[in-house]
């Protein structure tokens, strides 16, 4: 038993770094290629980096590394996200921070097109896959991140459209100084990049799973042993032949749906299952550890 939950965690482990060093190639080939060539400033302190950079360069003729602001920037909300989020959690963002901003120096730059508009959609769609494999792999790419993550978990809220109206505020001061043109494209990117994080990111959605079987007391079993989510039992009455029916009710993260509707028609395949996007709940509600 102890060999096989050893065996699960160690894939587990090797699978979050996957993830991460993936999302961590992307975001850096991304930011050489599309954002670069667009002159574009992405979310996050990643962008702030960026608009530093440029800063630097452009008032101070200085060329400053990527990777010395990028950790700087990053220090404090480290800090914050080891003690309320997670070590683990940290220690891996902090691995995808590093590798992200490593690379980004190495990589020389790679102009892919100069089709302003593409640049914008298609960088903010490869940004945004980019952050949503480094939170599949329960990490952040840093910075803002830490912050959506830390109110998600302290909040139970979805936070990335509150980090995308800090991120307009950040490209405010890149249109004052460097012209709007760049700053607005820019808010496309975002724009385009939050929404695709937020398809990808189910940790913080929830659904309501409603159950008609005649093995409610096996399946509340298997969604107690997955979810560790209690489930509330009713009685009724199929109207259709008159049967007496049982239906068990329960709210559960989304990215456990398929596999909980899985388990069920494992125990009865005849099972009614019918899932409704949750959008709010109030009360207790457990959430799955990112450590």
């Amino acid at each position: 038993m102890h060999t096989k939950k050893y065996k699960i965690d160690f894939l587990d482990e090797i699978k979050r770094i996957i993830l991460i060093v993936l999302a961590s190639v992307i975001m850096a080939i991304n930011i050489k290629s599309f954002v670069d060539a667009g002159g574009l400033f992405p979310g996050g302190f990643n962008g702030l980096t960026l608009l530093i950079q440029r800063i630097g360069k452009s008032f101070f003729h200085i060329s400053l590394p990527f990777s010395v602001i990028n950790f700087l920037l990053n220090a404090i909300p480290a800090i914050i996200s080891f003690k309320a989020i997670g070590k683990k959690f940290t220690v891996y963002s902090c691995v995808m921070i590093v590798l992200t901003s490593i690379l980004t120096d190495c990589i020389p730059t790679i102009y892919i097109t100069n089709d302003i508009l593409l640049i914008c959609i298609f960088g903010g769609l490869i940004n945004g896959f980019a952050i949503g494999l480094c939170l599949m792999g329960r990490a952040t790419s840093g910075g803002s991140d830490f912050i959506a993550v830390a109110l998600s978990e302290r909040l139970n809220i979805d936070a990335w459209n509150y980090i995308f109206l800090g991120n307009a505020a950040m490209l405010i001061i890149a249109g004052l100084l460097f012209g709007w043109n760049a700053a607005l494209y820019s808010i496309i990117f975002q724009f385009a990049s939050t929404q695709v994080v937020r398809i990808l990111n189910f940790r913080y959605k929830r659904t309501t799973l409603f159950i008609i079987s005649h093995k409610t007391e096996e399946i509340y079993q298997e969604i107690k042993e997955i979810t560790h989510h209690g489930a509330t039992l009713f009685h009724g009455v199929g109207l259709y032949n008159g049967e007496e029916r049982t239906m068990l009710y329960s709210v559960i993260s989304s990215d456990q749906v398929k596999e909980i509707t899985k388990q069920i028609h494992k125990i009865d395949p005849q099972a009614f299952i019918n899932v409704i996007r949750t959008d709010q709940i109030s009360g207790k509600f457990y959430q799955k550890p990112n450590d």
